[in-house]
């Protein structure tokens, strides 16, 4: 019988008695507080916890998993500089991406005042498809600053190897002559 049973009044029943005894054993079970916090850690189905708790506004279960561990651990930088250019190249880096951002008054002639452009890069390895360019705009859009206007270009980059291209070519050129 344990500590807390001896709390039981002396008509407790048996099913009292055998709940707090299993109550007893699962709070002996210490729970791995530091593994959870930690976005190394924490497993991927608790990723979505962890983000609630540290404020994160935007999540989609579509992306990769090191863009949701990326975007965790950015999320305590980018709310302490939240409305600055900076916090908006964080913001878009913990996606993975590139970005080049210019302000109205880096442009000749210089543009309207609280506009900037962004040119967006979303390398060959990261999801191309529409969903995760919408994230990453509705990111911006959160963190900028309020006043603040904004183009945004999206590019894409890839890489190929030659030897590949080269052997497509061979071959597109030897079907040509079987047709002849």
């Amino acid at each position: 019988m344990s500590d807390s049973a001896a709390l039981l009044p002396p008509n407790a029943t048996a099913l009292e008695r055998a709940l707090v005894d299993a109550a007893a054993r699962a709070t002996d079970i210490p729970p791995p507080v530091r593994e959870l916090w930690d976005v190394d850690t924490c497993p991927e189905p608790l990723l979505p916890w962890l983000a609630w708790a540290l404020n994160m506004q935007t999540w989609r279960a579509s992306w990769p998993v090191a863009v949701k561990r990326a975007r965790i651990r950015s999320a305590v930088d980018v709310h302490r500089r939240k409305g600055t250019a900076a916090s908006v190249r964080s913001v878009v880096a913990s996606f993975g991406a590139d970005i080049s951002l210019r302000e109205w008054w880096q442009t000749s002639p210089k543009g309207t005042p609280h506009t900037f452009s962004v040119v967006l890069n979303i390398g060959g390895s990261l999801p191309q498809d529409a969903g995760f360019q919408q994230s990453i705009a509705q990111a911006i859009d959160l963190t900028k600053p309020v006043r603040s206007q904004y183009d945004l270009s999206v590019t894409t980059t890839s890489t190929t190897s030659v030897g590949v291209l080269a052997a497509s070519q061979a071959i597109t050129y030897r079907r040509l002559n079987l047709q002849d």
